[in-house]
């Protein structure tokens, strides 16, 4: 495992604001030479702190204006029945987040369509069908302040 000094923390924080910085950028800014940079990068990697690198989609620009949080409940507890939900979601485009939570409800979605009716029939046709499905809550995205989800 890497150990996560203050540089490190540096390193961590400037590739997660740019992933596409350059090396001798990113070097410059957490004061290391370029090549004791790049093997800190590499070792990160590694050791798996750095699992991958990601481009930020512009969802307006993909046609996508409606962003929904949904909190799904079960009607079964079984491992079956979580194992069917989540399989039906891998063919969904729409959910574009699925976690598996605690508390009342078992799993909440980020979802993501072009519009309201886009939403409603997603809802109604997608979610809605599955055997699993006895609950569904819906929160609207009305705007984020803050988002650092790359």
């Amino acid at each position: 495992m890497a150990k996560i000094d203050q540089i490190n923390q540096q390193i961590l924080q400037e590739l997660s604001r740019d992933g596409r910085i350059s090396n001798l950028d990113l070097a410059d800014r957490v004061g290391l030479s370029p090549s004791a940079c790049l093997r800190r990068v590499q070792e990160l990697e590694r050791a798996g702190v750095i699992a991958g690198y990601r481009a930020v989609l512009n969802p307006a620009a993909l046609g996508v204006g409606f962003v929904a949080y949904i909190g799904v409940g079960l009607g079964e507890h079984t491992k079956a029945a979580q194992e069917g939900f989540e399989r039906a979601l891998q063919q969904v485009p729409e959910v574009v987040e699925c976690h598996n939570i605690t508390g009342t409800i078992e799993y909440l979605l980020r979802v993501e369509c072009a519009d309201l009716p886009s939403y409603k029939t997603f809802h109604t046709e997608v979610l809605g069908t599955l055997p699993q499905v006895t609950s569904i809550t819906s929160y609207v995205v009305m705007g984020s302040p803050k988002d650092t989800r790359a």
